[in-house]
């Protein structure tokens, strides 16, 4: 099992979390809890692995950096 990052936020309109896998496409999803969002995140993320043929190709995860605009 990897482990894999996901980038998550709560929407401000809704109340919903909202999560998105970068370098996966389609991987995002939300959840009304963060329970929710983490169960619902694995299971996106596995079909996406499964239909992309992911296994071993998966993003590396770098960091993240506050950009001032």
């Amino acid at each position: 099992m990897k482990k894999i990052m996901a980038y998550i936020e709560k929407d401000p309109d809704t109340g919903l979390y909202v999560g998105t896998v970068p370098g996966i496409i389609g991987a995002h999803t939300q959840g009304e809890t963060l329970e929710e969002l983490i169960k619902n995140l694995k299971e996106v993320l596995e079909l996406c692995i499964e239909e992309e043929h992911l296994e071993d190709d998966l993003p590396e995860f770098v960091g993240i950096q506050e950009i001032e605009v």
